[in-house]
């Protein structure tokens, strides 16, 4: 088994190294063959340290740095005045093969300019998404961009649909993956300009097996297992459907609470409810992928907890075992290939 490293951003997020040093730690029991290299303040970090064994400790190294990208942070100032940010080493890292990816709950907006800046395109893509699996009927679905292009034309949403394909297929090993784009109806002639002809190219290529047309309903149903879309769009979707998730749970909780009887029901079925709320949790889904770079850089949610932040360090070792980005740049070339190649 080969050893994986990954570089984390401790100081990234609502709670920083609190919750990103104990997410790490129980990763490094889940995997014995992983190794962290922790970017952040040391003096803050080391105490937390304290209760890993010396096994574990053996597989982390601290690296001191004197910046943080606030949470409010422009991009900009992120790029020119916080070059020795725990962000940006961390991602350093990634560039200079010192880690294979890098996790960070940080400011979006700056660690996807960082990102791009630091580790740069894959050839023949021209911008990076935001994809994350949400929770379906049948399962989950992979979804981007959610938020990193608010305005995309349709080459970039044909991308998309591309990298998308390229990342399900590798991790839920599904050979040819149907590729839906969201849309406000199924029918061709519904959608802008964009759409449409996005349509075209993804209905034009062999490389993707595209199913067509989906409305914000079928996500859900799991009718697709990648829907494309832009960054307004997606971003929307995905915060609606969290909110719609924090709603139903409240809701039961009072249900539940209004009677002795109901209370009794409550705790009845509270395996069901249990199982049912860990299907749903967004949790269990955290750790977006920034796709489209060189490198592996994995988007953990500002206000992740404990548990969160380790399925975003999950999502992380998974695609450094399916070797995401070089997947997705083979199969960029060969479309890139098959469009330049004269009909005969």
């Amino acid at each position: 088994m080969s050893t994986i490293t990954l570089a984390i951003d401790c100081m990234g997020g609502d709670f920083g190294p609190p919750v990103s040093v104990a997410a790490s730690k129980k990763a490094l029991e889940n995997h014995p063959n992983l190794c962290l290299k922790l970017f952040g303040d040391e003096a803050i970090i080391e105490p937390l340290l304290q209760s890993f064994s010396p096994e574990l400790k053996s597989r982390i190294s601290v690296f001191h740095t004197t910046e943080v990208v606030e949470m409010d942070d422009k991009p900009s100032v992120a790029l020119r005045n916080k070059k020795a940010s725990s962000m940006r080493k961390a991602i350093e890292a990634v560039r200079d093969d010192q880690a294979e990816a890098c996790v960070s709950a940080g400011n979006t907006g700056a660690l996807m300019a960082l990102s791009r800046f630091v580790l740069k395109m894959i050839p023949g893509i021209d911008r990076p998404a935001i994809i994350t699996a949400i929770p379906t009927a049948k399962g989950h679905t992979y979804m981007l961009d959610l938020g990193a292009n608010v305005d995309c034309d349709s080459e970039t949403l044909f991308q998309f649909g591309i990298m998308g394909s390229v990342l399900n297929s590798a991790i839920d090993q599904i050979e040819q993956p149907k590729v839906g784009l969201l849309n406000i109806g199924e029918e061709e002639i519904k959608g802008n300009d964009q759409l449409k002809q996005a349509a075209q190219l993804l209905s034009e290529s062999p490389h993707i097996n595209y199913i067509g047309f989906v409305e914000g309903n079928d996500i859900f149903m799991g009718e697709c297992d990648v829907v494309v879309t832009d960054g307004f769009t997606g971003n929307n979707v995905l915060k609606a459907s969290e909110g719609a998730v924090r709603l139903l749970a409240q809701k039961l909780k009072a249900v539940f609470e209004k009677n002795l009887l109901f209370k009794l029901i409550g705790l009845m079925i509270r395996p069901i409810l249990k199982s049912f709320k860990d299907d749903i949790d967004p949790d269990k889904y955290n750790g977006a992928t920034l796709v489209g770079l060189k490198g592996i850089v994995i988007k953990s949610h500002g206000g992740a907890s404990v548990e969160a932040t380790v399925n975003a360090i999950e999502e992380a070792i998974a695609e450094v075992e399916h070797n995401i980005p070089e997947r997705i740049a083979q199969e960029v070339e060969q479309i890139v290939n098959s469009r330049t190649q004269p009909n005969v």
